[in-house]
């Protein structure tokens, strides 16, 4: 297992890495939107949809993204779009986990595939935005996921129930604690300092300018926080498909929404905090 995640990981960095700093967002672009129509199939197979279904997601949402790019959405600023976005994601994040696994199925099907799609679209249109505006802005939001996710997982597993009394979610991913969210806050906030001090064209910079340094604090402990929200969420829908991963797509990592869960609403909230 350690094995293929060590291949994949490293075939991954082969293909992204070019195509992030390619002189162009194309190539960028068109990658992204690969592992977005990749998430779309797997969405509808959690969902119970047979192979063509599927596969109709993936059409579906190609075309959606096809068009927003078609359309010159990715060179402009749409601040009251991400704000609707983000507000979509900040109130049902929440009515989902308040309803637990066992409203998941409650919804019908075809309002779940559907937020599917919108989630995705959004996701995509937000990190091709992000790529267009600048290599290093879209680099701040990405390790700011990351960065959460790491200290998350080594603050849960030093520190898990040291200082809390239950678990963040038992019911939908027993294995988070608060500890790990409260480890993945301390480490954006230090990431956000760190390189502010650095400079550059940041989310950090851009917040911190607009907003002063306390604001841009709160604003990347929010997308801390909402990153979990996105990890939950998927979690919820694997536990109630019975599943432990999305796919086998990528061999020791599971799916495309295995790894990209945590982006699915940080990526609009960063732009809505960024066009606010």
């Amino acid at each position: 297992m350690l094995k293929q995640r060590v291949i994949t990981a490293i075939v991954l960095l082969a293909i992204l890495l070019p195509a992030l700093f390619y002189k162009t967002p194309v190539p960028f672009c068109l990658l992204a939107l690969l592992m977005i129509a990749a998430g779309a199939w797997e969405w509808g197979r959690l969902n119970a949809l047979g192979q063509g279904g599927s596969i109709g997601m993936v059409a579906l949402c190609v075309l959606a993204c096809g068009l927003s790019w078609q359309g010159g959405l990715l060179e402009k600023p749409l601040p009251i779009f991400w704000d609707v976005a983000g507000a979509a994601w900040v109130l049902g994040g929440a009515w989902l986990l308040r309803s637990g696994v066992a409203g998941w199925p409650r919804i019908p099907r075809v309002l779940r595939l559907a937020g599917g799609l919108v989630a995705l679209w959004l996701a995509w249109l937000a990190i091709a935005q992000a790529r267009v505006m600048g290599i290093e802005f879209l680099l701040s939001v990405l390790v700011l996921v990351w960065v959460a996710d790491i200290f998350a997982y080594f603050s849960g597993r030093t520190f898990g129930g040291r200082f809390s009394k239950g678990k963040l979610a038992p019911s939908i991913s027993p294995g988070k604690s608060w500890e790990g969210v409260w480890g993945g806050m301390a480490g954006v906030v230090a990431l956000s300092l760190a390189w502010s001090f650095w400079g550059g064209a940041t989310l950090y910079s851009q917040l911190t300018e607009r907003h002063g340094v306390a604001v841009m604090l709160l604003a990347v402990i929010f997308l801390a926080a909402m990153s979990v929200v996105g990890d939950l969420v998927e979690s919820l829908v694997k536990r109630s498909a019975g599943v432990k991963d999305s796919s086998g797509l990528l061999p020791g990592h599971g799916g495309v929404l295995d790894r990209i869960d945590a982006l699915l609403p940080t990526l609009p909230l960063a732009m809505m905090l960024v066009f606010l």
